[in-house]
């Protein structure tokens, strides 16, 4: 029995992709760049490209996203 996979095709060509930073950033290296590529998301440190870069579908992009906005997700202080 397959499973669905939730990972881009290993021939993914990110030569051709367009990677955007967050406003946020201030045209500073220190942050993350996100390209999409059809159904999936690519995801990869701005400082250090050369480290590859993390697929996530579009749903579960959206689950992250959501959950950060919301602080699901995020740093927790005690």
């Amino acid at each position: 029995m397959s499973t669905p996979s939730t990972t881009a095709p290993y021939d993914v060509d990110l030569a051709q992709a367009r990677w955007r930073k967050s406003s946020y950033s201030g045209g500073a290296n220190d942050c993350v760049e996100v390209a999409e590529l059809g159904g999936h998301t690519a995801v990869r440190d701005s400082k250090n490209i050369s480290r590859g870069s993390l697929f996530f579908s579009k749903a579960a992009m959206r689950a992250l996203v959501s959950g950060i906005a919301s602080g699901a997700i995020g740093e927790h202080r005690s």
